[in-house]
């Protein structure tokens, strides 16, 4: 009987995999990832001595499934394998291939162990072998044997003739206690201070890398090269042509070895400076994977079409908790069927989401999440290795977000010989010097003063009171044909905005937009904005995130600076209108401070005002720095508190991270920041239970809406939200779905509404 390694599955099309053939495909992706990872060698402490342990792992890594039970289940037949780990029968094979090398021998034996499960699980498995008296036995498991009776059902013969064609020669497999070596390791695991402690967290990273896309047969992985940045090329000549060229900056970045902070106004053309300082450093350090950072889906949603379009092939890739929702979009476009969609965008998540794909935008969590220790943390350390790390937008983060970051910079500048760019087109002075100390040695670039006069393209105006007291002069400005932008710093505020001013427009011209719609309705606007006219937007902060949108006057609630600042990039963004007013009214509502403190709101007001005294409210972007430095000096105590909490919290994740172990207090920590739940509006639910029924599980999540946590248990004590079942029929079998439902109002035009609710229909209270 041949040797597999993966089972066939004639229902499902599958074909058998013989595990030479396994091994084969995995040490094909090993020698692209040699490639593809030029630094991870150097990085380990081996030097070229690396790669022969991540090959002589390849190879043995799946030698235990020669056992015969395990082969009987393979095949398909009755077997008595009862969920043993083929990792630990590959045990021994290391040990007669390594025995004359113990420092080799600890680290393979661990990474051909550890490949699939974590330390606790594998002792969990060992404890199977300890008899019927350990508490972790297998329930109905009788004649329990130990691990060395156990291993005389492994068929050591074939192993050595498989082993053969490799030039791997066994005199003698012995079994030694394996729980020993469990316990070993588990007593005394490597910590980040350790030596040996970067060969193992990469040889683990790397052989996941291997078996992964080995078992996937993926027969490619794409590198960028330097001919994917040929297209900036053009675009210079065709400046020069037209009597311009490139900006200072963007030269200067270009010509930039190292790290890099940039500052300069949005719409001065940061992206091409990201991707002419990338080519830069990848002619002088040669492959690794780059990672475009940004804070928002509607950004990374954006940056990712931008990139894929100039650099093509396939080489881009985006990561972020709504990607689902993208892709669906996508296909529905293209009119794929349910299955046939379904398919597809679960083959670009995993595209996306491994090695294959060489430039990701992302949400900085995607790194993050590896130095919480989530799932998968090896291979994320193991492709930070030589990476190219792009931060845009980086002001807009929150405290305990930037102390992460924080961390995130130290550990990747320090440990993984990555190089950091930062850009940015306002942040205060005490942020940027926070920054500035995480990367180390690195250069600052700055928009020179003929960039910034190009840049005064708003006004600024205060006017006394509510938003709510000026809708006759928005309403005059409507009726004068200017395209509109209204926003509010509330949901509530930004619904009763819309409804007095949405009849003062033409049919299909006005549109709010704003965080409680459904994933469904959410995109459906924001093709809308695409698309069409809309000569009024009305919303909240949701509007502030990069949508493409450049309207003529802005009319906006108080807010925080930077705040405001994000929203006046919407008015005239293309800078050929003149200079266009934004509008901010001067009195809050009280709910306003639940979102920004008021002593900063009181600042930057003052701030405004000061432009306004000394430049008639035109605000030049250059001077803004000053502006930004008075609301924001330092810290306050609050976020101080915030931002050294995050730190020490992940600063101390880090030191306790050992490979092999997985850090569930951490992962907790990792998911507790994100403030949302999802819940079922009751006026989604027929639409909601009938993607259930056609097994559209990505149509009937978008459904829902996203509220914060503490929203959450108002409404559940208040009786707003309970508890229901979906039942639906799949594969000749009755499934239930459980979800939240809330019976407060919702509708595609304004969202849920958090005010008013309809009457319950059944449904069991949560």
């Amino acid at each position: 009987m041949e040797l597999l390694a993966k089972s066939k599955d004639s229902r499902l099309g599958v074909a058998g995999r013989t595990l030479k053939e396994h091994i084969d495909d995995c040490l094909a992706v090993w020698a692209l990832i040699k490639v593809a990872f030029p630094q991870a060698a150097n990085l380990s402490g081996m030097g070229p001595a690396f790669w022969e342990a991540l090959r002589l792992s390849v190879i043995l890594h799946d030698t235990g499934k020669a056992h015969r039970e395990f082969q009987q289940l393979l095949h398909q037949k009755p077997h008595n394998w009862n969920s043993q780990r083929h990792e630990l029968f590959s045990v021994p094979f290391v040990e007669a291939i390594l025995k004359q090398d113990k420092a080799l021998l600890r680290l393979v034996r661990l990474v051909v162990a550890g490949h699939h499960k974590d330390i606790e699980t594998l002792l969990n498995k060992v404890n199977y072998y300890l008899g019927p008296e350990t508490e972790d036995r297998y329930d109905g498991v009788e004649d329990i044997e130990t691990y060395e009776e156990a291993f005389r059902h492994v068929d050591v013969a074939a192993v050595c003739k498989l082993l053969s064609h490799y030039e791997l020669t066994i005199d003698q497999v012995e079994t030694k206690s394996i729980n020993q070596f469990i316990y070993g390791y588990l007593s005394n695991p490597i910590q980040l201070q350790q030596d040996g402690y970067f060969t193992l967290m990469l040889l683990m990273g790397g052989l996941k890398w291997c078996d992964h896309l080995g078992s996937a047969m993926a027969t490619e992985l794409k590198m960028i090269a330097d001919s994917d940045f040929t297209f900036l090329e053009q675009q210079r000549k065709s400046l020069i042509e037209k009597g311009g060229d490139f900006y200072e900056h963007q030269i200067a970045c270009s010509n930039t070895s190292g790290n890099l902070l940039l500052t300069a106004p949005t719409g001065s053309g940061k992206t091409e400076s990201a991707l002419l300082w990338l080519r830069k450093q990848m002619q002088e350090s040669g492959q690794g994977r780059i990672f475009y950072i940004l804070p928002y889906t509607a950004s990374i949603n954006a940056m990712y079409e931008r990139i894929d379009k100039v650099i093509g092939e396939g080489k881009a890739g985006m990561l972020h908790g709504k990607l689902n929702d993208y892709l669906n979009n996508y296909f529905d476009d293209l009119q794929y069927t349910v299955e046939s969609k379904k398919e597809n965008i679960q083959t670009i998540k995993e595209k996306f989401k491994s090695v294959v794909t060489p430039l990701k935008v992302a949400t900085p969590f995607q790194l993050l999440k590896h130095l919480f220790g989530l799932k998968g943390y090896e291979q994320g350390i193991f492709e930070m290795t030589g990476s190219y790390l792009v931060f845009d937008e980086i002001h807009a983060y929150n405290p305990e977000t930037l102390a992460q970051i924080k961390v995130l910079l130290e550990f990747a500048t320090g440990y993984l010989n990555a190089r950091v760019m930062i850009m940015t087109a306002t942040m205060p002075a005490f942020m940027q010097a926070m920054l500035e100390s995480s990367i180390g040695e690195h250069r600052i670039v700055k928009a020179d003063r003929k960039v910034y006069d190009q840049f005064k393209r708003h006004r600024v105006e205060l006017r006394e009171g509510l938003l709510s007291d000026g809708l006759a002069e928005i309403k005059g400005q409507l009726n004068a044909g200017r395209q509109v932008l209204v926003v509010c710093n509330t949901v509530r505020s930004s619904q009763y905005v819309f409804e007095k001013l949405k009849n003062d427009v033409q049919d299909g011209e006005a549109l709010l937009l704003h965080g409680s719609f459904s994933g469904a309705d959410r995109a459906k606007k924001e093709k809308q904005l695409s698309e069409g006219r809309i000569q009024l937007l009305v919303g909240t902060q949701a509007i502030e995130v990069s949508l493409d949108i450049d309207y003529d006057i802005l009319f906006t609630e108080a807010a925080p600076i930077d705040a405001l600042i994000q929203r006046f990039g919407r008015v005239n963004r293309r800078r050929i209108k003149g200079v266009c007013p934004c509008i901010v009214f001067t009195t809050n509502h009280e709910s306003d401070f639940f979102i920004y403190p008021k002593e900063i709101i009181g600042k930057t007001l003052a701030a405004l005002q000061g432009i306004i005294t000394t430049h008639e409210g035109v605000i030049d972007e250059g001077l803004l720095q000053h502006s930004i430095d008075e609301v924001y000096p330092d810290w306050d105590n609050t976020d101080k508190g915030k931002f050294e909490n995050q730190y020490i919290l992940l600063k101390g994740s880090i030191e306790r991270l050992s490979p092999l172990f997985k850090n569930k207090n951490s992962e907790e920590d990792f998911y507790d920041q994100f403030d949302g739940i999802k819940l079922l509006p009751q006026a989604n639910r027929a639409a909601y239970e009938h993607y259930l029924n056609t097994f559209d599980f990505i149509n009937a999540e978008s459904q829902k809406v996203q509220i914060r946590k503490g929203r959450l248990m108002q409404w559940k004590q208040s009786g707003n939200i309970k508890s229901d079942i979906a039942v639906f029929a799949r594969n000749n079998r009755i499934q239930e779905q459980r979800y939240l439902i809330t019976n407060k109002k919702y509708n595609e035009e304004l969202g849920l509404i958090a005010d008013e609710e309809d009457p319950w229909n059944t449904a069991e209270i949560l």
